[in-house]
């Protein structure tokens, strides 16, 4: 885990900065520990009140003057199992909102894990989560919450302009659904999709993420993207942009169907 906040920080060492200008930054799913069983996250939480994890990423925020949409880390639940949660925090390290995965990743793909049951460490979310900030509303989703089109819907019914979705994608899902899905969310939303992605080989391999994070804009067009590596991408949003699809475009007045609601 130091090596991931170190990492962290000298990637935000080197992000290009416009002086008095705030800066959105989006970090992955699972950001500081990744690629074991998910029960290491439970052994990554100490006793005390506070969640050393939120801690460390709060004092990364406040150092380095961002806004930080902080990836996703363990937080403490009921019955011995922990929410997979996103912060969000304010250049001074504080929380703006955060957000709690809603839909876990219980399936089996043709990988060397083979089965994923994240229902046995983590409970799911309850709440949608859309947060006001100096960019606009950011809507906040994670990895597997990318397939469930009804929680992207309910961000735009909250007003999300932007949507960060922390992830975590198999190589194997990855390379058919991965950008697919993004630019179909984007569209369908009409929003500015922030998707930052974990790349590699974790856990001497047993573990493989698909990564190419990109930053989709409102047309589903591709503004930003890495296709391999560890690293970072940058865009500027038009926001000029995002309200003339909108208004040309008028889905949300147009559909003739109730708006999602969370079970």
């Amino acid at each position: 885990m130091q090596e991931n906040l170190s990492f962290i920080r000298s990637q935000l060492e080197q992000l290009p900065r416009i002086k008095g200008e705030p800066q959105l930054v989006v970090l992955p799913e699972c950001v500081l520990l990744f690629g074991g069983h998910e029960s290491m996250q439970l052994a990554a939480l100490c006793d005390g009140p506070e969640n050393p994890l939120k801690r460390a990423l709060a004092d990364i925020a406040r150092k380095y003057d961002v806004y930080l949409i902080a990836g996703s880390i363990p937080e403490k639940a009921l019955h011995n199992r922990v929410y997979s949660r996103c912060y969000f925090f304010s250049n001074q390290g504080e929380v703006l909102g955060s957000y709690d995965k809603i839909h876990l990743f219980d399936v089996d793909v043709a990988d060397g894990t083979k089965t994923y049951r994240e229902s046995d460490t983590f409970c799911p979310g309850e709440r949608v989560t859309v947060v006001e900030t100096p960019f606009g509303k950011i809507g906040l989703a994670i990895c597997y919450d990318l397939r469930f089109p009804e929680l992207f819907q309910a961000l735009r019914a909250k007003g999300a302009e932007f949507i960060a979705l922390p992830s975590a994608f198999t190589k194997v899902t990855g390379k058919v659904h991965w950008q697919i899905l993004l630019q179909a969310r984007a569209i369908e939303t009409q929003s500015y999709i922030l998707a930052a992605a974990q790349w590699g080989q974790h856990a001497s391999g047993r573990r493989e993420t698909w990564g190419q994070s990109m930053i989709v804009d409102p047309w589903g067009e591709i503004v930003a993207q890495r296709q391999d590596g560890t690293g970072w991408i940058q865009a500027t949003p038009d926001m000029a942009q995002l309200e003339l699809v909108r208004q040309q475009m008028p889905i949300t007045t147009q559909k003739r169907f109730e708006s999602p609601t969370l079970k």
